[in-house]
This record gives C-alpha cells, structure tokens and sequence, in this order.
C-alpha cells in the first residue's frame, strides 16, 4: 500500500529470522524520516507495531509528531488507526496516512511522490468533509494538501505551515480561551492549572501523555474561570 511505501524496501521482508510477533530481529536502524541507516548506528525508534490507541489519542500523538518534523512516525501511527477502524472511517485515516507519507516523501525530496500522494489522500479524505469524524477538520486538510501539492510540484520548499497540517481542529488565530482550553481536550490532550488568583487563572496546555507542556494560557475571562472552577487539571472531578 502507498501508505507503507517510504518504510519498506524490497526485499525487506525475505529470508530474514523473525520474533514471536512475526518483527525482524536484524530490522536496520531508521533516520527520523524512516530511511535506513547502516547497522551499527542509533536510530529513531519506530512506532510499536502493535499500537492501539482511541482515535483522538492517535490524532494528538500523529500532530505532535508532525510538530516535531517527523512525518514518517506520524504515518506509522496513523496507520495503526486505519488498520484498526471500522469500515466507514477507514478510507478517512487511510487518507490521514497518506497525507503523512506525503509529508515524508517531500522532506525526503521526491517532489513527484509527494504531490501525488498528496493529491490522492485529498481525494479519499473529502467525502467526509460535510459529517467529519472525532472534529477531524477535513476541508481545511483537503485544501490545504492540494494547495502543497501544487507548491511541492512546482519545486518550492515546505514552509513550516506547510509540515504540520492541522489534524485535530486547533483553535483559529482569534478564538476565545474558552474555545481554546474546550478544543485541546476535545483533540485528548489535557490541562493543568500552573496558578490563580480571584480573577485569573494560568494553564499549562499538556500534551496527549500529559508529560510535557506544549503552551501556556494565562485568562482573566470569567468564563474560563468557571469552567475551570476549583480544578487543578483537566481530568480531574
């Protein structure tokens, strides 16, 4: 499948001793774009094939590894989804994987590659633009593949708005703290209270392990105020 393409290489899969779980015991190292390394470096651990996470967890980890300019583990893990959903959101995380291996493909400066795949995962994933599952937004991700599939065609550099699409819904530039705090739980990840005052709050914005901080929020709005109330943390009762 085009989804598994830039990790794969012929002949990959023959004649090599092989785990209980059917994993390559000689699998090369890998860089941070998934292409092999030579025996005996230290690669960039790969995603545990048996990965099974709920789908807005898979969401928060595939864009906080887009973040991190590492667009083939974010395929892995979409991937892992895909393999794992029902039928009718399957064409929807097989475009989501495409649109990582797309990503990967123009890091790695294969141009073609890349505005073809991207071209395709727009395709697959447009349908669910009108009912978008788990707040995917879906037609900004399919206009924005098509418009990066044009400039990586053309020859032009991936901007770094270009290599972190939006996957889970992030608040527009503009929206309230409330919509803020609300759409970062919404994509699983949490919220911890850094400190307060009667009339202000400071949050760390966690990411979906709730192990690092990814921003800061410091809010005076009453709203946020009660919505947070007396809580420390997001999943707290």
């Amino acid at each position: 499948m085009a989804t598994t393409a830039p990790g794969r290489e012929a002949g990959d899969h023959d004649s090599r001793d092989r785990d209980a779980a059917g994993r390559p015991r000689n699998a090369r190292p890998r860089d941070g774009l998934g292409r092999p390394l030579p025996h005996g470096m230290t690669g960039v651990p790969t995603t545990p094939d048996d990965i099974a996470l709920p789908p807005a967890e898979s969401l928060c980890e595939a864009q906080r590894l887009l973040a991190a300019g590492r667009p083939f583990h974010a395929h892995e893990v979409l991937e892992a989804a895909w393999k794992a959903a029902g039928e009718p959101e399957r064409d929807l995380w097989q475009g989501l994987a495409q649109l990582a291996v797309g990503l990967t493909h123009a890091r790695r400066g294969n141009s073609v590659g890349a505005a073809r795949l991207l071209r395709r995962a727009a395709d697959r994933i447009e349908p669910y633009a009108t009912s978008p599952p788990h707040g995917v937004p879906v037609g900004r991700l399919t206009a924005w593949a098509r418009a990066t599939a044009d400039r990586v065609a053309d020859g032009s550099l991936l901007t770094e708005e270009d290599a972190n699409p939006d996957l889970i819904g992030r608040p527009a530039p503009g929206s309230s703290p409330l919509q803020l705090l609300r759409r970062w739980e919404d994509s699983g990840a949490t919220w911890r209270v850094l400190g307060r005052s009667p009339g202000s709050v400071v949050v760390a914005l966690l990411s979906c392990d709730a192990g690092e901080e990814v921003d800061r929020l410091h809010a005076t709005d009453p709203e946020v105020l009660d919505y947070i109330g007396s809580r420390d943390r997001s999943d707290a009762t």
